[in-house]
This record gives C-alpha cells, sequence and structure tokens, in this order.
C-alpha cells in the first residue's frame, strides 16, 4: 500500500538512478508506487547519489541525521519533519520498509491479501482482497472497514504505518525480515455495517495477478488492471493486441491505486498512436510523457473509473479521455496528481517528498479535483460501458 495508498507495484531496481519520480498510490499489505526515471522507459528506487536538495528535504534529511548522532530514531524523526512540512503525501520508510515496497513494485509481497486505502474521514477501507489469500481465506470482503491491526487502532495514521503493521515490518531494518515472514501472525479488528470483529491471519508469500482479461456475451473484452506493477502495461497491450474479433475494449481501471507509472503510459500506449499521456513538472522544471505509436485506435474504448481510481490511473483516465479516445464511466475518480521523489537518508531509510504535479494532455491539473467521468454510473457501471460501446460501434 502506498499513498501513500496501500499495497504494493513493479519494476527492475536499478541503482544510482539519475532521477526517479513517485505517484503514490495505496496498495495491499505492501506500498506500492508509480516511479518513472529519464528517459522515462524503466522504474528505479531511490537515488543514493543525488545529494538532497535544500528546502523541505533538507530539513528533513537534517532531522535524521540529529537523531542519529544523538542515538534517536531518524525514520520518527524524519516523519516529525514530513508532518511539519504539511506534505499531504510525505511518507518516510525505514531500509527494510523500502526494500519490501520495491519487491512489491516487482509484484510480490508477503502479506495477508488485502487492499485499503486511506479514506478523506481518515478511516482505513477495504477496497479489495486477492483471491486465495488468507484475507479471501476469512471472508473480509471489499468495503470493510479495517479498525486496528495487532491490538493498535489504525484511524488516523498514516498508510505508511497501517503497511508496517499488517506486513510486520519492524523500524529496525535488521528485525524486519524475520518479523514479516510468511507463516508469522497478524491479528485485524474489522467492521462491517454495526458488526466488529476480530481474525487472526497467517501471512502468506503472495504474486499479484494485476491484469486479467474476460470476454462479456457481446464480445467486449474487459481488461480489468487492479494495479500499475511491472509488466502490466506490456500485459494490456498484449490483451489488445491479441484480442481477435473482440467488438471494443473496456479498460475498467476501478479500484486501481496507481503504480509505476512507466507501465501506465505503456498501457495507455495500447489505445494511442503515439503524442502526449501527460505533462508534469519538479521543482518547477517541466516534462512531458508520451505514448509509444501503434496501439489500436480504431475499436471503441471505455474506461471504468472510480473514487478508488487513483494517481497513475488517473493519468491513463485523464490521457484517454482528453485525446477523445475512450468514453470515461463511473464515478469520479480520488484526485491524486502529486510527484514524489525519494531520497536516501544518512541511516538508510528513505524519504519521499512532494516535488511537483502533473496535469492531463489539456493541461487539467488532478489533484484534489479528480476526474469527473462522462457518464456517471455505480453499480451497473460495466452494463452502461456496453451500452455505450454498443452505440459508438454503430
Amino acid at each position: 500500500m502506498s499513498g501513500r495508498d496501500l499495497f504494493s507495484k513493479p519494476r527492475r531496481i536499478r541503482r544510482g538512478a539519475t532521477l526517479t519520480l513517485v505517484f503514490a498510490s495505496v496498495l495491499a499489505t505492501g506500498a506500492a508506487t508509480g516511479s518513472f526515471e529519464d528517459p522515462y522507459r524503466k522504474a528505479a528506487t531511490a537515488d543514493t547519489s543525488r545529494p538532497i536538495p535544500a528546502g523541505k528535504e533538507q530539513d528533513v534529511a537534517d532531522a535524521a541525521a540529529e537523531a542519529m548522532a544523538e542515538g534517536k530514531s531518524p525514520v520518527e524523526a524524519a516523519e516529525r519533519a514530513v508532518s511539519r512540512s504539511g506534505d499531504r503525501w510525505g511518507a518516510v520508510y525505514s531500509e527494510g520498509e523500502y526494500e519490501q515496497f520495491e519487491e512489491a513494485l516487482d509484484g510480490e509481497y508477503t502479506g495477508v491479501g488485502l487492499w485499503a486505502r486511506l479514506e478523506r474521514d481518515g478511516r482505513i477501507a477495504v477496497t479489495r482482497v486477492q483471491d486465495g489469500s488468507p484475507a479471501a481465506g476469512a471472508g473480509i470482503r471489499a468495503g470493510d472497514r479495517l479498525v486496528g491491526v495487532d491490538g493498535e487502532k489504525v484511524d488516523g495514521r498514516p498508510v505508511t504505518e497501517v503497511v508496517s503493521l499488517l506486513r510486520g515490518d519492524a523500524i529496525d531494518s535488521a528485525e524486519s525480515d524475520d518479523s514479516a515472514a510468511a507463516g508469522t501472525k497478524v491479528s485485524l479488528e474489522l467492521r462491517r455495517g454495526a458488526r466488529t470483529w476480530h481474525e487472526t491471519l497467517r501471512r502468506a508469500r503472495l504474486s499479484t495477478e494485476d491484469v486479467t482479461v474476460s470476454r462479456t456475451a457481446h464480445g467486449v473484452d474487459v481488461i480489468k488492471v487492479d494495479a500499475f506493477t511491472k509488466g502490466s502495461g506490456d500485459l494490456v497491450r498484449a490483451a489488445v493486441e491479441q484480442a481477435g474479433e473482440a467488438s471494443g475494449f473496456v479498460l475498467d481501471l476501478r479500484g486501481n491505486s496507481g503504480g509505476l507509472v512507466t507501465e501506465a503510459v505503456t498501457a495507455a500506449s495500447a489505445f494511442l498512436d503515439g503524442g502526449l499521456v501527460a505533462t508534469y513538472d519538479v521543482n518547477g522544471e517541466q516534462q512531458a510523457l508520451h505514448a509509444d505509436p501503434g496501439g489500436d485506435t480504431a475499436r471503441p474504448l471505455v474506461a471504468l473509473v472510480d473514487g478508488g481510481t487513483m494517481s497513475a490511473a488517473e493519468l491513463v483516465t485523464g490521457a484517454l479521455q482528453d485525446r477523445g479516445r475512450a468514453v470515461v464511466v463511473g464515478g469520479r475518480t480520488f484526485g491524486k496528481g502529486s510527484v514524489q521523489m525519494p531520497s536516501r537518508l544518512p541511516d538508510g531509510s528513505v524519504a519521499e517528498l512532494t516535488v511537483g504535479h502533473y496535469r492531463t494532455p489539456s493541461g487539467r491539473g488532478v489533484d484534489g479535483r479528480g476526474i469527473t467521468p462522462d457518464l456517471e454510473a455505480d453499480e451497473d457501471a460495466l452494463q452502461r460501458a456496453e451500452t455505450v460501446l454498443s452505440g459508438l460501434g454503430q
């Protein structure tokens, strides 16, 4: 999770990268975000060779160094500095937590198969439960509220802390490998309506299945993307290329809290023939992301979204909507359009702080606003999408 939303998302780690931008997101019992670096084709970990710039980044680094010199927790000191900065999406990871975070981006994690999101009222809501996971076996389902983990209440707590509790990570990275091992127990307090109950689960080694494809009775291919983890963009492109006689596509991004921006751009490329996907700024410097040429621009497309569509998933939605490639159906998206950049702190922990924002091809800002669908729909969203596609195909 990250977001810091809650969960996990993919890539091949390359240390010492020249630039890494992170679009935070919240995913299941792990943590994951979207990242990209020049030249925007590979994701990377925190740039350990890059000096931390002046401003709040330097304040956080100074706080960590001072705490380290005094024998106190650098992570806790850095977290306090981030909190004082007012950075809503800023986060600090211990070295062990960040390693778990990177692992999750590779599409694997140790956890219970629970995806969750920090709601605007401070509550933690379950957004998805992985099939075959410990959470699924316990009957936990999307819409449940996560109240506590191992006796600690989670309302109002940073998502990074909730993720750490779910995974069993320790602040000390030397301890985290054992505490987060598969087979260890974690006790959850949950609420569904007026009912509150407890479940004790055993963590397991899980692989994410973030892209699934199905065909409706009307010949529409539904491509569901739960998160933009490593390789997900290529899976979307493959699904489009292998669609055969499909009469159209539904790109289902509901509950997709983000992931790797490079993967999101690749996914958008499946439906575009090159051109602009988004612009973004880093400390005032403007950059652009472009789709690869050769995507399917002929068959009609609907993008399904809701309040759980965040970050890199909003980037894809905005590109397809602005460029007239897709009709967007569902509910207003979350509104996470800021850019975080990770920096390695003196003790090996990592701080991710907001350095800019991205915009859709038409120049719309997403942060705090979200994307308004062309057609609002709720439970019947998929049926509405098929109706729209039948009209577009005429």
